[in-house]
Order: C-alpha cells, then sequence, then structure tokens
C-alpha cells in the first residue's frame, strides 16, 4: 500500500486495523491533511494517483509474465513426470520370499 497524494493536497494514508493477539483484521486508507503530525514525513514519498495506478499495471504485466513462464515450467514438468500407466501395477510387484507354504516366522 502506498502513501498516495490527492489533488487538493491531502494524503491517502494506509492504516491497518489489529485485533487481539497482534492479527490483522483489514487494512484501509485514512485521509489526513497538512495539520496532522505525520504529514510532512509521510508527504515525501508520497505518490500521486496515476503514479500509483501505472505502478500497478507494471506489476500486473510483471505477473502476468511470471505466471506465464511457470505455467511453461509446470507443462513441462507434468510432462515429463511419469504417468501412472508407466508404473508397476500393483499386481506386478514381485514377492522375493519363497512359497513353500511355511510361514517364515
Amino acid at each position: 500500500m502506498f502513501v498516495i497524494r490527492l489533488p487538493n493536497g491531502n494524503l491517502m494514508v494506509p492504516e491497518s486495523a489489529i485485533g487481539e493477539g497482534g492479527r490483522i483484521i483489514g487494512d484501509a486508507y485514512v485521509e489526513i491533511g497538512p495539520d496532522d503530525a505525520d504529514y510532512e514525513r509521510l508527504a515525501k514519498n508520497a505518490l500521486t494517483e496515476e503514479e500509483v495506478q501505472i505502478r500497478r499495471q507494471r506489476w500486473q504485466e510483471e505477473d502476468e509474465a511470471l505466471q506465464r513462464e511457470f505455467l511453461a515450467y509446470r507443462a513441462q514438468r507434468e510432462n515429463s513426470w511419469p504417468s501412472e500407466n508407466s508404473w508397476p501395477s500393483e499386481n506386478s510387484w514381485s514377492d522375493p520370499a519363497p512359497h513353500d507354504g511355511h510361514d517364515p516366522a
């Protein structure tokens, strides 16, 4: 999540709701103005809404390329993995013990 500079100069700041035990319940944005104590610090790295959209679009494109690469890898692995028909069937295993009618125990 980013700090976003709005056209009116205010900032949209990410804020997490924390439950008992420190577990994050959810994330949201809170709008703050120049009178907020953290405004100057947060404004230094704030992005415009357009910059945020460009980053998200670039990430999505990179994610799609990575996903295609992974799917190609997975398909290659699946094609080289032994199929069910290539494994010996349950009836084809040989028993190395002699069958003389006596229990080996």
